[in-house]
């Protein structure tokens, strides 16, 4: 019995007897501690002036960060470059893309910080603070938040791991979608159906190229404060500096990390941990990194908790599964959720429901398992660049 990832608690998984292969990334040395990398990257920012230099007393600086479904060290990265420019006039912006208002409550900002910022709560649906500033060549208006606009410097921070349909996470993402109009948002994301729209995959990427063109039409200067994340969780590196080609940077280091290989299976367990398996929204992330392992006729068990439901459930079903997920599938295979939802719900989405992952695999049942193939588990399967072996 392995214990796997699944939400509030693991979730015990026996297979018995049955020939499993858990695919999991190699382990990373301990990380240097946080706030040196953060030093050192802001000490040699690249293709870009320091941000002190960017930043002078005085300026308006709109300071970026994630909302509470990235787990990330906010309080770190904001005590880092506000000590590096106390004099300067801060606006804190939640990006939240589509997500709708995110308050401040879980995102591990002390008072002090909240204190002395304009907070803004960014809200994709709300157009009173939207300005139109132009239209990609693939389409996408380019509608943000004015606070990007009232400054003199916009200063992006995440965390860049893969992501399934822009290669990878964090960079320009920061201030679109993070900061756009909930419609434009999902213009650019009908690119995630493009051959090229996968994750570790950026230039040729559609969907990754059009969120940079729309960025580049905001005429205020920028500069990126990246944390790159190992399959732990940790932050191994620290990018700074220009938007474009720090955010590479750190996506090439990132890389190697998280790149598995695997056979296909006509079954594959996937899990991950929270916050991905807070919502089904969430778990998308999930089920579209194992899809490429999943075999004709195959079922993917997504092991999920979903405490928080489902999510929108027309977007969940429409512009993540429909758009999404299942196309990256074969035709023939299935999507099977085990989760803390129930029967009911589950049948109103796009996924097949079982009330445990052993339910699915009960020999008594029409299983794929009963031709002897190894079943594939990722237990931390958003984390995972996947390649399938011949």
């Amino acid at each position: 019995m392995r214990a796997l990832p699944f939400g509030r608690a693991s979730y015990p998984l026996d297979l018995g007897d049955r020939p499993a292969i858990w695919v999991e990334p190699r382990a990373l040395p301990d990380p240097p501690p946080l706030e040196r990398l953060l030093g050192d990257a802001l000490d040699a920012p690249i293709a870009s002036p320091r941000l002190e230099q960017l930043a002078p007393p005085g300026s308006r600086v709109t300071l970026i960060v994630s909302d509470a479904t990235r787990d990330e060290p906010r309080a770190r990265f904001v005590a880092m470059v506000m000590a590096r420019c106390p004099d300067v006039r801060w606006t804190l912006a939640i990006a939240t893309g589509t997500h709708g208002r995110s308050g401040v409550t879980g995102l591990g900002l002390p008072d002090a910080v909240l204190a002395g910022a304009t907070i803004v709560d960014h809200d994709g649906h709300d157009e009173r603070d939207l300005q139109l500033l132009g239209i990609t060549s693939r389409g996408t208006p380019m509608r943000i938040h004015r606070c990007v606009l009232d400054a003199d410097l916009i200063l992006a921070t995440g965390c860049i791991r893969p992501h399934y349909f822009a290669g990878f996470g964090a960079g320009a993402k920061a201030i679109f979608p993070g900061l756009g109009h909930a419609p434009a948002i999902r213009i650019n994301h009908r690119w995630k159906q493009a051959p090229g729209a996968r994750a570790g995959i950026l230039d040729g990427n559609p969907c990754r190229e059009d969120i940079e063109e729309a960025v580049a039409l905001v005429p205020t200067p920028t500069f990126l404060l990246n944390g790159v994340c190992g399959p732990d969780g940790q932050i191994h590196a620290v990018v700074a500096g220009d938007l474009r080609r720090a955010f590479r940077a750190g996506a090439e280091l990132a890389r190697p990390w998280f790149t598995v290989t695997a056979p296909r299976s006509r079954v594959v367990i996937a899990s991950d941990v929270l916050p991905v398996t807070s919502t089904l929204y969430q778990a998308a992330k999930i089920a579209a990194a194992a899809a490429p392992l999943v075999d004709d006729q195959g079922v993917l068990v997504l092991a999920a908790e979903c405490p928080d439901g489902t999510g929108p459930l027309d977007t969940v079903n429409e512009a993540i599964f429909r758009i999404g997920v299942l196309p990256r599938l074969p035709a023939s295979a299935r999507i099977v959720l085990v989760s803390s939802l129930s029967e009911a719900t589950v049948r109103t989405t796009l996924v097949d429901y079982a009330p445990s992952i052993e339910a699915v695999l009960l020999p008594d049942r029409p299983s794929p398992v009963r031709d002897g193939s190894p079943i594939v588990v990722l237990p931390r399967a958003s984390q995972l660049l996947v390649e399938p072996t011949p």
